[in-house]
């Protein structure tokens, strides 16, 4: 299912490419994420990570373009001192790092020459879970096991705002939510908010 999800979006991705190739611009976005995850199951703190990668526009009309990205996310989510009753069973202080590539189609909306809005749907495939110990308050910590929990595939949705400067530098903020769960009969979503740069070629 997820590989002909990829499958489709870069079909989508090449052919809009092709049809508009003189119009197009590529570019390169890094930034940090403030990721947490949403839900009535337990309750968790932020992770604080990064994102890194490759961002294209095609323009429609004369203040609406298509963005297309793929850039690597790294999620998750920390607990600290919770109670044994949460659904992954830990008491330590840890940190649980999802980590994603993130592939959103975004449509682009100028408000006047630089500033836009961006919102669209995102195709998520996880490529990293682990279980990072951290200290607890008596110096001691939990060797923990390997989890493999959540889903390879969540779709979500991003909406945000950007910059971009006459140069091709551009500053952005943003918005991700995934509208399906990370673990099957469990209320748990991400939800991450991201502040980054980049530079269109």
């Amino acid at each position: 299912m997820k590989k002909s999800i990829l499958v489709l979006v870069l079909i989508v991705f090449s052919t809009s490419i092709t049809t508009a190739q003189e119009f197009v611009q590529f570019g390169a976005k890094g930034g940090v994420n403030f990721a947490n995850i949403t839900g009535d199951d337990f309750d968790t703190e932020s992770r604080t990570g990064f994102n890194v990668g490759l961002v294209a526009e095609i323009p429609v009309a004369d203040r609406f373009s298509i963005q297309p990205e793929v850039f690597y996310s790294a999620q998750g989510f920390d607990l600290a001192e919770i109670d044994q009753e949460n659904v992954f069973d830990i008491d330590d202080n840890i940190e649980y790092q999802l980590d994603y590539i993130n592939v959103p189609i975004l449509a682009k909306i100028y408000f006047t020459d630089g500033l836009s809005i961006q919102a669209g749907p995102s195709f998520n495939f996880k490529v990293n879970e682990e279980v990072d110990t951290m200290p607890t308050e008596d110096g001691g910590d939990t060797d923990l096991a390997d989890y493999s929990e959540v889903k390879d595939f969540e779709f979500g949705g991003a909406v945000g705002l950007e910059y971009k400067f006459d140069g091709g530098f551009f500053v952005q903020g943003r918005y991700s939510h995934g509208f399906t769960k990370l673990i099957d009969d469990v209320d748990a979503h991400n939800s991450v908010i991201q502040a980054g740069i980049g530079f269109m070629f």
